[in-house]
């Protein structure tokens, strides 16, 4: 192949008790790229529509990840690199890992997939790291596997696909304001107290028990954040009413998604996760904040070729 188009999905990060180190895909919202070998050295971007981002490459969160898969590569050619985006930066559904994974997925296939999984995660890491300032794995690891994924460790990088029960769907809804990860990041307590941890270490355990046994109210039980949710939550307007309405609407559990402003809320079946759609947007409405809604299967590949 000298030319690819692929599909990189939009993906929730944390879900409520895995700061950092859990995170899903999503089926229905994400970007599209179209990635092309070239003779020319190097990575170049030519077309972002969608988005007002940089094309220079190096302030590109596709284009660093891209520089960071080459640099490990034998390969004496260069890429083009289109981007169609229809995640908005700063929406906390995985706008920069979407670019960055699409970017080294799209060029490893065409490479003839010299690279694992594992190894694009890391290149992956480099653009998320000029996005946020951290080289945090927790969007890209989904975006690439597929389904939910656990970074079980960072030193030595160790992910871990999770089993995506079959009636789980997920809702997010995305207030139109902006909140930079970097910025919700300044603002979270660097300690916390083991009382709070031990909580957490539960919430954590029980998730992935839940998942992988399909218990459908363990993994309800379990969407509780004591450490990040309680500050982060004061920067999302109406975050509270959004959240108390979409459990009373039958939503398993409801948290922030990623860094915010996104809320998400996990439901048993679509026709709950649709009830669930509407009970947000009547609370936005009501507020008056304008707002999009998505409402998705767990995406099981990640990225695809389309």
């Amino acid at each position: 192949m000298e030319e690819i188009r692929v599909f990189c999905p939009a993906t929730i990060a944390n879900i409520s008790c895995g700061f950092d180190v859990l995170g899903v895909a999503l089926d229905a919202v994400g970007d599209e790229m179209v990635v092309r070998k070239t003779k020319t050295p190097g990575i170049k971007i030519t077309k972002i529509i969608g988005q007002n981002l940089p094309l220079e490459t190096k302030k590109n969160v596709a284009g660093v990840a891209a520089l960071a898969l080459l640099d490990k590569s034998d390969y004496t050619g260069g890429f083009e690199i289109e981007i169609y985006k229809n995640i908005k930066p700063g929406s906390g559904i995985g706008s920069s890992a979407a670019s960055s994974t699409g970017a080294v997925w799209a060029i490893n296939e065409l490479l003839g997939k010299p690279f694992s999984n594992l190894e694009l995660v890391q290149f992956s890491m480099e653009g998320e790291r000029l996005a946020s300032g951290t080289a945090h794995a927790d969007n890209v690891a989904p975006a690439l596997y597929g389904g939910f994924t656990l970074v079980r460790s960072y030193e030595p990088l160790d992910i871990v696909k999770i089993n995506t029960p079959k009636e789980l769907y997920a809702t997010v809804i995305h207030p139109q304001i902006e909140i930079k990860t970097a910025d919700s990041r300044k603002i979270l307590k660097t300690n916390i107290t083991l009382q709070n941890g031990i909580k957490q270490w539960g919430n954590v355990g029980g998730l992935i028990a839940g998942l992988f046994t399909e218990d459908y109210d363990l993994i309800g039980r379990s969407l509780e954040d004591h450490i990040v949710e309680p500050i982060r939550s004061i920067l999302i307007p109406g975050f509270n009413e959004i959240k108390t309405n979409s459990i009373e609407a039958g939503a398993l559990g409801c948290g922030i998604s990623g860094s915010g402003p996104s809320i998400f809320a996990l439901s048993k079946g679509e026709a709950t996760a649709l009830k669930v759609a509407q009970a947000m947007k009547n609370t936005y409405q009501k507020i008056g904040i304008d707002y999009d809604v998505h409402t998705s299967k767990i995406n099981p590949i990640g990225i695809k070729k389309i």
